[in-house]
């Protein structure tokens, strides 16, 4: 067995991501991303999933293996990772499977300067990796007990001037008195987001913020924000955070319960930015995931929509094309390209909470006034196998739609990068149509499985 790079680096069941396996990636790792070269340096995080610490001993071995000095950075957010490897100019790993629930585990990169691996990069990780299996499938195992020469630094400075460029990004200003509730999803901001809104004079209170090593997003955080909605209207607060277990995005709730997606987040800040002459070049970027809603608004206000395929790494690499200042996905994952190279859930929570300190009006009202979203469907169906036919098969199912949907319409079809399912996304002015149109592009996407299986 060998593992392969999906949206988000690799990720899948704990039990699968073996010692062997994760050996043979460290090693593999070190190769590629220059971390074997004699005094080069790797740094590792986590988050507080139970098959966090197996994980992160065993790719530390598979690291000095092969020529790396590792230090070991404990539970801490991915962008803390991303920042450490952009402050000392070193490759990194988080081990976390984000918003999946504790029985799943992953792993993903950052090269030297804090970006996610590219494609190219990530294949011929894969290629080296199976190098070495072919060579000695037994060859990366760990010993109980093995020396992996792990350095363990001064994790606190780590957190506290990654915390402290985070208060930087407000040039100044505070929060004092803005109420807040926070839900930290049982993940790795458990110990550092309320911390710091309250350095910043914010009212905090905080939910699921007790990691155990197997409630991490369990029925908690930005996948299940129910309890933070409810949290919210019953303390009267500002405005809600919703983190996920890793914490490299967030979703918020306004003052009366309601949720405030990451299409909305992006529509706040890119507005926001414009206003005080930070949105470069009047653009912003999204995937292709994002609600029509958004595009709409945007272009009523002579904003420039960029779209990338899903994940928030291509949302990087098209701001770093162009040199723009603010992407994102629907999912919370924003960028803010000035201050982070990759999503940082705490930093997209701030930018939110200073928006809201400097207004007068509640979260509610400048939501609804930066952009209507509309009656989106999303139906998975799990297909035998990703068969690239099934698409082509689908086409003009899809046309038909489309044609009767118009300009205020849209239909997304596209296979996961991470398992066996097609997703159908249909858009639409009224929440009916778009259920009806998802439907029947669902059941013809299982016809045309059948008959293709």
């Amino acid at each position: 067995m060998s593992l392969r790079f999906g949206t988000d680096g690799v990720r899948g069941p704990a039990d699968e991501l073996t010692d062997v396996l994760v050996s043979a990636l460290g090693r593999a790792a070190a190769t590629v991303l220059g971390a074997g070269t004699p005094g080069s340096g790797f740094v590792i995080g986590r988050d507080p999933r139970a098959s966090g610490p197996r994980i992160e001993f065993a790719l530390a071995h598979g690291l000095t293996l092969g020529g790396a000095t590792v230090e070991v950075l404990g539970v801490v957010p991915t962008p803390t990772v991303a920042w450490v490897c952009a402050d000392r100019m070193v490759p990194g790993a988080v081990i976390s499977a984000s918003h999946n629930p504790f029985s799943d585990n992953g792993i993903k990169f950052f090269a030297a300067g804090g970006m996610k691996l590219p494609d190219a990069v990530e294949a011929d990780l894969e290629a080296e990796l199976d190098r070495l299996l072919a060579e000695a499938p037994d060859g990366g195992a760990v010993p109980d007990g093995a020396d992996a020469s792990v350095d363990q630094p001064t994790v606190d400075a780590d957190i506290e001037r990654w915390c402290q460029s985070l208060i930087g990004s407000l040039e100044g200003r505070r929060l004092d008195g803005l109420h807040v509730v926070i839900d930290c999803a049982n993940g790795s901001s458990s110990a550092i987001a309320p911390p710091l809104l309250r350095r910043l004079g914010a009212v905090v209170e905080v939910l699921h913020a007790e990691p155990d090593g197997r409630n991490i997003n369990d029925r908690c955080g930005s996948t299940h924000p129910a309890d933070l909605q409810a949290a919210v209207v019953a303390s009267g607060a500002s405005v809600g955070l919703a983190f996920d277990g890793d914490a490299d995005r967030v979703l918020a709730v306004d003052e009366g319960g309601q949720l405030i997606d990451g299409d909305h987040l992006i529509a706040l800040c890119a507005l926001d930015l414009r206003a005080r002459g930070g949105l470069t070049d009047d653009t912003v970027v999204v995937t292709v995931m994002t609600n029509l809603g958004f595009r709409l608004a945007m272009a009523e206000h002579g904003i420039e929509v960029v779209e990338t395929q899903v994940g928030d790494r291509y949302v990087l690499e098209a701001l770093d094309k162009r040199g723009l200042a603010l992407g994102g996905e629907q999912s919370g994952h924003v960028i803010f390209r000035r201050l982070a190279t990759t999503g940082d859930g705490v930093l997209t929570g701030l930018q939110l909470l200073d928006l809201l300190a400097r207004s007068d009006e509640p979260l509610s009202e400048l939501a609804a006034a930066s952009m209507t979203r509309l009656p989106q469907v999303l139906v998975g169906v799990r297909v035998a196998q990703r068969d690239p036919r099934l698409l082509e098969a689908l086409a003009p199912d899809v046309a038909a739609v489309e044609s009767e949907l118009g300009e205020r319409g849209r239909v997304l079809v596209r296979a996961s990068g991470t398992e066996p399912i097609v997703r159908v996304m249909v858009e639409a002015p009224d929440q009916a149509v778009a259920q009806e149109a998802a439907d029947r592009l669902s059941e013809a996407l299982t016809r045309h499985a059948a008959e293709l299986a």
